[in-house]
């Protein structure tokens, strides 16, 4: 088993380049802009993780209680959706079959607690604004040779990083190991 390591932070010019590295993804395809979300946010996991970060510790020195109760809040209902994902056949089978319904559901989840403890604005600010942001980047930046590669590894079990098991968790991971799978089992009939 690979070691979980974090991948390096991306220079600036190549996160975020001018317009021509940025195009409008094909929302017919989903299959294909998902491929390039789920290779964007492998990639530049690191600097989404900086981008975040600012973003909570800003919202963080404005409101330290909102952001506790919606950091506990979003913490235990996805390790909540993680287990019954993985003890509820019923679960597992929606996460299989639908990975970013799951992903919606446990954020529509998070939403409507937090909504009960009266800390939204903290979480529309804090959790949500990067999310959206993360999201944006990795749906409209076109991925490079160096993503290609270094997702092709990180796929094939060579390399472990943080946002890989995360994905891996909400089901993610399994369509591009079942593509290398599939490859690699080929290759051997030949």
């Amino acid at each position: 088993m690979a070691k979980v390591e974090l991948t390096p932070l991306r220079p600036w010019d190549d996160f975020f380049p001018g317009g021509d590295r940025f195009a409008k993804p094909d929302f017919k395809d989903l299959a294909k802009w998902n491929n390039r979300v789920v290779s964007n946010l492998l990639y530049y996991q690191t600097n989404y993780l900086a981008l975040a970060v600012v973003v909570f510790l800003v919202v963080g020195f404005l409101n330290p209680l909102g952001m506790f109760t919606a950091m506990a809040v979003v913490s235990a209902v996805f390790l909540g959706s993680v287990w019954a994902g993985e003890n509820r056949a019923v679960i597992n089978n929606f996460k299989r079959q639908n990975p970013t319904a799951f992903v919606m559901a446990v954020m529509v989840a998070s939403y409507f607690v937090i909504s009960m403890l009266g800390s939204v604005m903290v979480f529309m600010t804090a959790i949500t604004l990067p999310l959206a942001l993360i999201f944006a980047h990795s749906s409209f930046r076109l991925r490079n040779m160096k993503n290609k590669l270094e997702n092709k590894i990180e796929g094939a079990g060579l390399k472990k990083s943080p946002m890989g098991i995360l994905l891996e968790a909400l089901g993610q991971q399994e369509e591009n190991f079942q593509k290398i799978q599939s490859f690699l089992e080929g290759k051997l009939k030949e």
